[in-house]
């Protein structure tokens, strides 16, 4: 038993001594649960995501339309653009929106439009238009949800005043003007209140869903239902209701229940939609889901690949080469080009592949595609480089790889949308290589931009790899990888 003991003890050792397996066992596994705990909001009141950017224009003279602006404000999940990024102190306009939609690296991918014609004498329900670019369907459901649950919410007098709008046409004046006061004074009797209040109230559109102001002391409700109401007692058995209503209550039905409420959202609030980018793209889906796998599986692939300049090294053959006309330099650039071509192509494999499995157009871009995957490959294969200069072992850069490749998959956008992180790790997104190649990826395929719309991404992509590679170069230099 003591021999196994000792055992014991030296597999400790080993393990603790191996800085690789300490960090993959604990501090990746702890990064990425703090990672995900703040992207799902587990800390928060309000889980769920936060910061999403939504370019509202109130077009509506309507005192309520204001109202639905700020309900969509105080909504944490967004946050409200309503001025050019030109000029800050111009309101932007229904104009504005779908170029500022399609420019490369545009600020948002949703938009409200509260038209004139918000609330209307002529049809019942309220009139708002939706502009997106629904490049990722979570993001994309996540924000309709959101954005019915505020109208609903936060806004409810907007439905009151469409009813009190379509009455007052179908009643007249006079006639409108007398039911509202017969409803108030009905209202007042049964339940007290001040009448002129409550007909202002329901003028305004407010049908009891805001405070009434109560003057008086309430009279008790004779009536059984009301004094039930009265009370807030607990809603009534099926078997008191009559025979139609407990049979439709008794009876649930999950795919006839949620086409009957969006039936009656759709006669409510008719949202005129409009998908600005990528309306012609198959698969829309498969073709953000291939993006990001690829360049996180590509980074897996060059930094092992650069990690064999450790077995080279220890196998003595970089002493070899060096006896040879060869300088280091050679060696470094021949691990690199070599690195670019075997991300190029497999990243072009995997793109095809998507085509034959999913049928997304990749065909149709290909030129352009593969002018993304060699500025992507070559952003990757510095990363690569880097990781075997700063470190001291295979197995050091085996872990380093694995925990800033998880880090820069999950922030970067490949594991889910950025804009469901906090507002601040978007910032930090901005600065990893997997950002910036899911953008290129997205502009070709998604969005069909030009060679001159995503010569800045490809910029970006260049400057990360010059001065990655820069930095991996000076570290090499004084190392002892080639000693």
């Amino acid at each position: 038993m003591n021999s196994v003991l000792v055992l014991v003890r030296k597999d400790f050792i080993h393990f603790l001594g191996n800085k690789a397996a300490v960090s993959l066992t604990f501090i990746v596994p702890f990064v990425m649960i703090w990672l995900f705990g703040l992207v799902f909001g587990v800390n928060r009141k309000d889980s769920g995501p936060s910061g999403i950017p939504i370019a509202v224009v109130n077009a509506s003279p309507n005192p309520a339309a204001a109202k639905l602006v700020d309900a969509l404000r105080a909504e944490k999940s967004f946050r409200v653009i309503t001025t050019t990024a030109a000029d800050p102190k111009r309101l932007l306009t229904e104009a504005d929106l779908r170029p500022a939609m399609q420019a490369p690296g545009a600020k948002y991918r949703f938009a409200v439009v509260i038209p004139a014609d918000l609330i209307s004498d002529t049809r019942l329900g309220l009139h708002l238009k939706f502009f997106s670019n629904p490049r990722n369907e979570i993001e994309t459901q996540t924000v309709n949800g959101i954005l019915q649950k505020t109208i609903f919410s936060n806004v409810p007098e907007l439905l009151g005043q469409s009813l009190q709008s379509r009455a007052k046409k179908f009643l007249g004046d006079a006639r409108f003007e007398q039911f509202n006061g017969a409803l108030a004074r009905t209202i007042s009797s049964s339940f007290g209140g001040d009448p002129a209040e409550i007909q202002r109230q329901i003028s305004s559109g407010d049908f009891g869903l805001g405070e009434i102001t109560q003057t008086n002391t309430p009279a008790k409700p004779t009536d059984p239902t009301l004094r039930r109401l009265d009370t807030q007692s607990p809603d009534p058995k099926p078997e008191t209701l009559p025979k139609s209503s407990a049979t439709s209550t008794s009876t649930p039905n999950s795919s006839t229940n949620t086409s009957a409420s969006a039936d009656v959202f759709s006669q409510l609030v008719r949202i005129d939609t409009e998908q600005v980018v990528g309306a012609k793209v198959k698969n829309p889906a498969a073709t953000s889901l291939v993006g990001g796998w690829a360049i996180q599986f590509l980074l897996f692939a060059v930094s092992a690949s650069a990690a064999s300049l450790f077995r080279e090294r220890d196998a003595g053959i970089f002493q070899r080469i060096l006896a040879a006309p060869v300088t280091r330099a050679h060696i470094l650039w021949s691990k690199f080009i070599y690195g670019v071509i075997l991300g190029l192509v497999q990243l072009v494999v995997l793109f095809l592949a998507s085509t034959l499995i999913y049928g997304t157009d990749v065909l149709p871009h290909l030129p352009l595609l593969v002018l993304v995957c060699i500025f992507a490959a070559g952003a990757c294969t510095s990363f690569g480089m880097l990781l075997a200069a700063v470190s001291s072992s295979p197995e050091a850069a085996s872990g380093l790889a694995t925990f800033l490749i998880m880090l820069m998959s999950a922030i970067g956008g490949a594991w889910f949308p950025v804009t469901f992180m906090p507002e601040f790790i978007q910032q930090f997104s901005k600065l990893t290589l997997v950002y910036w190649s899911m953008e290129g990826f997205s502009a070709v395929l998604w969005a069909g931009q030009s060679f001159v719309q995503i010569l800045p991404i490809l910029a970006i992509l260049g400057a990360i790899t010059a001065s990655v590679m820069g930095l991996a170069i000076w570290r090499f230099n004084r190392g002892k990888i080639f000693g």
